[in-house]
């Protein structure tokens, strides 16, 4: 059995970005087997009956200056989207549908283009311009993100994180272990290379 670290995702979380550029540093030197699980993370707080800290002034205050340091420590290209927060249904379901082989380019893009470039991309015209740099389909990709067996799967990924106990992003799930946060990526490979 090939050992695996899952990484539950939402291109809404801040954090779950941070956590991405992270592995991304450290894969340039070993080759961490990680499995992408995109879930929707206003499901997910729906499920377990979770405030956002996006809706709670103080904590969103702390988030903030949070993720600020966590990119200054880490050398992160990071600054705080004007748009938080959005509505990520689209770009999670889009994830889904996207060619595996254009999978990587569009997370990349994603990530980038919110917490990296500031762009809302809740706006179906900067979600035109993510399509065209990953050179996927506009016109399928916006029919497939409505297709219902799209929106079961993403339904399906969401309530399965969910049985799981896994409340936030980002989540790694490693030897049916949870490590939430990316503070406890460092937790989640010791486990993966134990």
């Amino acid at each position: 059995m090939t050992r695996s670290i899952e990484f539950y995702f939402d291109f809404i979380s801040p954090y779950s970005f941070l956590a991405y550029k992270q592995i991304l540093s450290l894969n340039k030197n070993r080759k961490i087997n990680l499995i992408y699980k995109p879930i929707l993370l206003g499901g997910l707080h729906k499920l377990g009956g979770i405030t956002a800290p996006a809706f709670n002034e103080r904590k969103m205050k702390n988030m903030k200056n949070d993720c600020n340091l966590i990119a200054k420590k880490n050398n992160i290209d990071f600054q705080w989207n004007n748009k938080f927060p959005i509505n990520s249904l689209y770009l999670m379901r889009g994830y889904l549908v996207v060619e595996e082989e254009k999978k990587k380019k569009f997370f990349e893009e994603c990530f980038d283009a919110y917490w990296k470039n500031n762009i809302d991309i809740s706006n179906e015209k900067d979600v035109s311009e993510i399509l065209k740099v990953c050179k996927i389909d506009k016109d399928l990709f916006f029919k497939k993100i409505q297709n219902q067996k799209t929106k079961n799967e993403l339904i399906k990924l969401t309530n399965s994180a969910f049985e799981k106990d896994i409340f936030g992003a980002p989540t790694f799930f490693v030897n049916n272990k949870i490590f939430w946060g990316q503070d406890r990526l460092n937790y989640a490979l010791d486990e993966y290379y134990f």
